[in-house]
Order: structure tokens, then C-alpha cells, then sequence
């Protein structure tokens, strides 16, 4: 055999692969062989056993993530996530893709190891995290992580969850799992860059939540480095997702593509690596690694940059409106104009909203209410707030009332406002019948990073979703446990309040 300069040896199938790659590279342009050279050289001082290895580094952090105490701000947060999200899957279990997913579980639940929220049934960790995270992203309650363009409680938590009941972690290791999650899954869309979507017609939405699955999931097992590595590599090979979801117009593939299919993958790439299934250690780098396949021109770098100094569930947000993330900013920009200059609907002759080209594409007069700009600015118009309940009101998009303030309504795709993202930024301008004009820039929406929610207000929000499904009583029990969760020796504790009694 041949010795590579690391000092490793080639087989000859990897010599035939070299010598392939080589061929292929003169018929390259210039900038794409640069790119595959420096793949090569990457993998060639990159193993899993480098010390200065992006693999290592990474799997390491992972596997010592269940004993490392959190900060205290970011346990504060990881909690808030999860009442968020525990009060997403108990609304959502009363809509479509929820409804959905829950008879899913009935039929094909498994061994009776992990709970079904809202339900009074128990499956197995694989379907159970499916199911979870389909409720979960049932609507747009659920949170939302601008610079990684993904939604990763929908998955990360759900699997959390799953795995933390099989093996019975305890609540500290369970919020562990939960904010390892963010800081592995974001990072891997963080770096491909923004246009990614736009580019591949790949999701986002189903690559850095599903990495936040596994992260999750392997830590709630206490999978080693090792393991970690072996984890890494079927994560990837389950990784998919088409930017179609966007032309679902009932919510069920999009809620499977956001949480569905990833918390189930996740927990999966978890379950078989603890079960003893091996694989290959370094996905990161070398031959068909996953950036060669997804993004080249990314940094494998970024994914372990400031880990443990910069967690990434502190730039999540938490919707204060059950809408679609572009449309936060301009309800919250005509809530603020309305205060500062009160008027009515019958006052209001045009209103014109500004967003990023992208964001603007999303909720341009869609079919479901949560995610059409034009319908929930009228319903704002109207009603002078936006709840849960008004914005699943399909029906009333045919209200003649609704219509007529719809036809106001006034979308424009600002490319001056793209170049600013992932920030989301609208401009609300409302020009009133005397002829008097209000306008509103909101460049950060309330729940983001820069104008967080307080803790009162992730708790007035989660019961009001929770209330109505499991009422007043258990809304509240379900909360104190939630934000006292330390406390918690077993997560199969918080069973009897996330299910039906």
C-alpha cells in the first residue's frame, strides 16, 4: 500500500479514487478544482483522531454536554423554549397535521416507551418524536432561529424528549440535550451561507433541525465521542428536505419537513449508534464528505467556532403572534402605530408592508391564514390584536368584512430590505382617509435576541395555548414544573401533565 503525507495508508480502491478525482479536476473550471484541491488537502491532515480536528472537537463537546452545567441565563432560556414548545404541541394537537400525525401513532406506535403530548398514548422513542414534532409545528407558534434559517425546538425537543424517557434522564440533563441541540444543528446551515435555499431549492428547515435532533437525542442516550462521530455520519446520510413545503397548503408536509422526518431521524441515527451499528467517523471531511455534496464552499470551521461561549439558543426567538416568522414584524409595527396614533379600520384607506424579496414570497396571499400577509394584517386591522384562534380561522378568509380591509393590503418585495437579512425587517405604512400617513420600520420583532420576551410573557402566551386543550388547572401545573425543571430526576415525570388525564 501507499502512504499518504499523514502517514496513513491508501488502499488501492482509495488510490483509483484519488487518481479519478485527479482526472476529473482538469475538466474543472478554475474556481471548482480550487474548491475540490482544498477538500483534498483538508481530508488528507483531518482524521477523526487529529487533535485539531473539526470531528474531534465537535464530538467531543457533544459527548460532555449532559455533565457540563449551563449558564444561568442560558437554562432561563432552554426553559422558556421548552414551555414554548410543550405549549405548541398541545394547540397543534387540535389541528390537521397534528390530528394527523396523533393517528399515525395510534396505528403504528411501537413499544410503549414514550409519550404522545395531548394524547393518552404511549410509542416508541422513534414515533413518538415524529409525532411530537409534527404537533409541534402543527402551526407557526413554535420558535424560530434567524441566522441558521430553521425552526429547531419543532425537532430538537420532541427527540430530546423521546430519548430522555427511554433512558430516564433527569430534568438538568434533559435541558442539556435541548440547548446542545441548537448549538450543533444551527451551526451546520449557519455557514452555508443565506441563499443556500434560494440556490439548491434545498431546506434549511430540514438540515440544521435535524442535526439539532441528533445532537439531541445522542446526549439524552450518553453516546460517547466516538459514538458522536458514528452519529454525525448517519445524520447526514438522512439529511433531505425540498424548499416544496412551500407550496403545501394544508400544513402536513411542511410540519413533517420542519419537524416531523427530522426529530424522527435523529432520534433513529441515536438509537442504532447506541445499539452498536458503526460507520464511517469523519463526515466532516474527506472523499463524498457531506460539504463536498451539500455546500463545498463552506468552512467545516464554523461548526465548532465559540461552542461553549456562544450558544445558539439565545439568538432564537419566540413568536409573540401565531403567524408565520416575516409577518411578526408587521403586526408588531401596526400594533405600535396603533398605540401611538390610535385609529379604526374605517380610518384606514391603504396599508403597504415592505419585506425582503424572500420573506415576502412566503406569505404573498397563501392559502392558510397563519402564513398570508395580507389576510392576518387585515384581521389586525380588525380586531386590534392576532390570537391562536383567529389564526387558524380559515373560514373567515372568506368573511366579505375581512375581504374588504384585505383589499387595502399592499405587499411589496423590498430587495433593499434581502440585502439586510437573516435579519427581519418590515416597513409598515398606513395612510389614513384625511390623508394623514403613519409609518413604522420594526427592524427587531418582539421575541428576538434584541427585544426579548420576558419570562411573564412566554408564560402568558404558553397558556394561552395550553388552557384551552388541557384547561386552567394543569396550564398552570404544567408551567411551574416546566420553569422548575432542575428539580425534575426523571423526565417521565412530566408525563401526566403533557398528556390527557
Amino acid at each position: 500500500m501507499l502512504m499518504a503525507k499523514s502517514g496513513a495508508r491508501l488502499t488501492r480502491r482509495e488510490l483509483f479514487g484519488l487518481g479519478g478525482l485527479a482526472a476529473a479536476r482538469v475538466a474543472l473550471p478554475p474556481s471548482l478544482a480550487a474548491v475540490e484541491m482544498a477538500v483534498a488537502d483538508a481530508s488528507s491532515v483531518s482524521g477523526p483522531e487529529n487533535e485539531g480536528s473539526v470531528i474531534k472537537t465537535l464530538s467531543t463537546y457533544m459527548s460532555e454536554a449532559s455533565a457540563r452545567a449551563l449558564p444561568e441565563e442560558v437554562a432561563e432560556k432552554t426553559k422558556r423554549h421548552v414551555l414554548d414548545t410543550f405549549a405548541a404541541m398541545i394547540s397543534g394537537s387540535e389541528l390537521p397535521p397534528g390530528r394527523s400525525a396523533v393517528a399515525f401513532a395510534k396505528d403504528y406506535g411501537g413499544k410503549e416507551v414514550a409519550t404522545v403530548v395531548s394524547s393518552k398514548l404511549l410509542c416508541g422513542p422513534i414515533e413518538a418524536a415524529l409525532t411530537n414534532a409534527m404537533l409541534a409545528h402543527s402551526d407557526e407558534t413554535d420558535d424560530s432561529h434567524p441566522g441558521s434559517q430553521s425552526h429547531p425546538a419543532c425537532a430538537v425537543i420532541p427527540a430530546a424528549l423521546a430519548v430522555g424517557e427511554q433512558f430516564g434522564i433527569s430534568g438538568s440533563h434533559f435541558l442539556r440535550a435541548v440547548s446542545l441541540g441548537y448549538d450543533v444543528g444551527t451551526r451546520f446551515t449557519i455557514i452555508v451561507g443565506e441563499r443556500y435555499e434560494s440556490e439548491t431549492h434545498r431546506s434549511t428547515h430540514s438540515i440544521a433541525p435535524l442535526f439539532g435532533a441528533a445532537a439531541a437525542a445522542g446526549c439524552a442516550a450518553g453516546l460517547q465521542a466516538g459514538q458522536m462521530r458514528v452519529l454525525l455520519g448517519y445524520t447526514a446520510q438522512q439529511c433531505s428536505g425540498l424548499t416544496s413545503w412551500r407550496r403545501d397548503s394544508e400544513h402536513v408536509q411542511k410540519a413533517f419537513v420542519f419537524g416531523g422526518m427530522n426529530a424522527r431521524s435523529g432520534v433513529t441515527s441515536a438509537l442504532l449508534v447506541h445499539g452498536g451499528w458503526t460507520g464511517v467517523e469523519d463526515i466532516l471531511t474527506g472523499t463524498d464528505n457531506f460539504f463536498q455534496a451539500f455546500e463545498p464552499a463552506a468552512d467545516p470551521a464554523g461548526l465548532v467556532e465559540n461552542l461553549g461561549e456562544r450558544f445558539e439558543i439565545m439568538q432564537a426567538n419566540i413568536k409573540k403572534w401565531s403567524v408565520g416568522s416575516p409577518i411578526q414584524a408587521a403586526l408588531d409595527g401596526i400594533e405600535i402605530l396603533r398605540t401611538e396614533h390610535p385609529f379604526t379600520p374605517r380610518d384606514v384607506q391603504e396599508v403597504t408592508v415592505h419585506l425582503a424579496t424572500d420573506e415576502a414570497n412566503i406569505v404573498n396571499n397563501r392559502e392558510i391564514p397563519g402564513i398570508c400577509l395580507q389576510h392576518m394584517v387585515a384581521v389586525m386591522l380588525l380586531d386590534k390584536t392576532v390570537t391562536f384562534r383567529s389564526t387558524h380561522d380559515t373560514a373567515r378568509m372568506k368573511d366579505p368584512e375581512v375581504l374588504r380591509e384585505r383589499a387595502k393590503v399592499q405587499l411589496i418585495k423590498d430587495d433593499e430590505l434581502q440585502n439586510l437579512m437573516p435579519l427581519r425587517i418590515a416597513v409598515v405604512d398606513i395612510k389614513l382617509a384625511d390623508g394623514k400617513r403613519l409609518t413604522k420600520r420594526v427592524d427587531n420583532v418582539r421575541g428576538t435576541a434584541q427585544n426579548p420576551m420576558t419570562r411573564e410573557e412566554v408564560v402568558a402566551k404558553a397558556k394561552d395555548l395550553i388552557t384551552p386543550v388541557m384547561g386552567v388547572a394543569r396550564a398552570t401545573k404544567l408551567v411551574e414544573r416546566v420553569m422548575n425543571i432542575e428539580s425534575v430526576k426523571s423526565i417521565r415525570e412530566m408525563r401526566p401533565l403533557l398528556q390527557h388525564p
